[in-house]
């Protein structure tokens, strides 16, 4: 039998390796399938936020009894395959290598000069317009990306697996796709989606803050603005329209010496986010090198107090 604390620094290890390739069956993919198919009946039958309960919770369910199932099915047949098995789901709920590829090619673009082409990398990260973007724009919503991924990409899932294993990790990975797919607050999803986005909402809040706490050290660690962190982290972590979102993203602000939030558009209809940070140095494309490197550190960090307590409380 391989611990837990072993399937999941290997599946942290296979995911830096070689991210999520495009040919493999994501289970994340048959998730918003899945969501789409029950969507569509139970939006004809019931009231729209009751049909929205309703379509969570068994998407949820559905998607993390598989996990389980398909993990006590391959431990019956040997325990070794049970744990590959379980490794092998962990390894998708992870987004860290994708992640980091993706805001590299927008690094790549912006150091080449080539703003079209950064434009273009950034809307792959991000869901505002991006079509008049500048420079210290781009870099901005790469960093206000990676800031935000890092929960939702890397320390959540991991959090989960830490306490329910391959089918936490999965929970976790359903609530957030889920809210990805229908936690829009638009005509069609804002009673429908209600429950994805308050559930992604519970299920971020420790997670959030948790890994928002260990940014200060992640800075520290290299040799960037901890003490900047820590204080922009605690005046500024509600400055943000999500609960959770403005608790990492003040903390890598601060980090960076940078200053996040400000004009956003989307769908063409300016809005303003209140400042994260302070401008004490320009945002230039070199600092999402450092914010990737902050999130690697900060995910290891996570890794490293989990698996310590764990170890204490076993």
């Amino acid at each position: 039998m391989i611990p837990l604390s072993v399937q999941i620094l290997l599946a942290l290890f296979l995911d830096f390796l070689s991210g999520d390739p495009r040919w493999f069956p994501h289970p994340v993919k048959g998730i918003g399938k899945l969501a789409l198919f029950i969507e569509v009946p139970l939006r004809c039958m019931l009231p729209l936020r009751i049909a929205g309960i309703i379509a969570t919770l068994l998407v949820v369910t559905i998607s993390t009894g598989l996990v389980w199932l398909c993990c006590h099915l391959a431990t019956a047949i040997h325990p070794l395959f049970g744990d590959l098995v379980s490794i092998l789901f962990l390894t998708t709920c992870f987004a860290l290598q994708d992640l980091r590829q993706h805001a590299l090619a927008v690094y790549r673009a912006l150091a080449a000069r080539e703003l079209s082409q950064a434009r273009n990398k950034v809307a792959m990260l991000v869901g505002r317009d991006t079509e008049d973007l500048d420079e210290e724009e781009i870099a901005r919503a790469t960093i206000e990306s990676i800031a935000e991924n890092t929960v939702d990409g890397v320390t959540a899932p991991l959090l989960f697996a830490l306490i329910a294993g391959a089918p936490g990790a999965m929970l976790y990975k359903a609530i957030n796709t889920l809210d990805s797919t229908w936690g829009y607050k638009n005509k069609r999803y804002l009673q429908f989606g209600w429950a994805a986005a308050r559930l992604d909402d519970l299920a971020n809040f420790l997670p959030a803050r948790i890994s928002a706490l260990l940014v200060p050290l992640a800075a520290w660690i290299l040799r960037q603005d901890g003490n900047q962190a820590w204080h922009i982290f605690r005046r500024d972590r509600n400055n943000h329209p999500s609960p959770n979102g403005g608790q990492i993203e003040a903390a890598f602000a601060g980090a960076l010496a940078i200053q996040l939030g400000g004009k956003i558009s989307y769908d063409c209809k300016i809005s303003f986010r209140p400042y994260l940070g302070d401008p004490l140095e320009k945002i230039i494309p070199e600092k999402i090198k450092v914010a990737l490197r902050l999130l690697v550190v900060t995910s290891l960090c996570v890794v490293a107090g989990g698996v310590l307590l764990k170890l204490v409380t076993t």
